[in-house]
């Protein structure tokens, strides 16, 4: 069945999202998932805790980006700032799966469920980049207030850049995406 060929996980991630495709998320179980990408349910299991996260299994991975860049922004780096660093430093791990990111955001898009996890995600992001914040020794409320800007920043851009046609750069719409934060934040009217 494939057992030892490599990629197991980014095989069933894209299999998941065919079959998500193809026949829907509700209908698609994690065995055809799994026979889809050559694996065994198995297999399945230990990479993932259910179908639902295989849509959602890049976050740690996220979260540890986003902190480690908050933690080398330059330390004149406002929080605002800092966070902008940091998205900006991730917007190349999407640029590379733009086409996978569209489709992954069109199934999640049609499932409650799956809007609801990504708003946990989202929740649990803003959570780390706030300690982020803290111990470059941002206060309360600052680096709550700042994290979760950065973290609506990133929610606006992100659906703004699956919905363009074409090869968008992400990390150029998450900058115009801060410049208007900025813009309504000083009290400037929106385009």
């Amino acid at each position: 069945m494939g057992r030892w060929e490599p990629n197991a996980r980014g095989r069933l991630e894209e299999a998941a999202l065919e079959l998500y495709g193809e026949r829907g998320y509700e209908q698609t179980t994690v065995a055809e998932i799994a026979r889809r990408a050559g694996l065994t349910e198995r297999t399945f299991f230990r990479h993932f805790a259910d179908k639902r996260e295989v849509l959602f299994g890049g976050g740690t991975l996220l979260e540890e980006r986003l902190t480690a860049a908050v933690a080398a922004a330059p330390g004149s780096a406002g929080p605002l700032e800092a966070v902008a660093a940091a998205l900006d430093a991730v917007g190349p791990l999407f640029q590379e799966r733009h086409e996978r990111s569209r489709r992954r955001q069109a199934i999640i898009l049609a499932h409650a469920e799956l809007r609801e996890r990504e708003l946990i995600k989202l929740a649990t992001l803003a959570r780390a980049l706030a300690g982020a914040l803290r111990e470059r020794g941002v206060g309360e409320p600052a680096a709550s207030l700042a994290a979760e800007a950065g973290i609506a920043v990133f929610k606006i851009a992100f659906e703004r850049w699956v919905g363009e046609p074409g090869e968008a750069d992400l990390r150029q719409v998450m900058r115009e995406a801060f410049a208007e934060l900025r813009a309504v934040t000083a009290g400037a009217p929106g385009p």
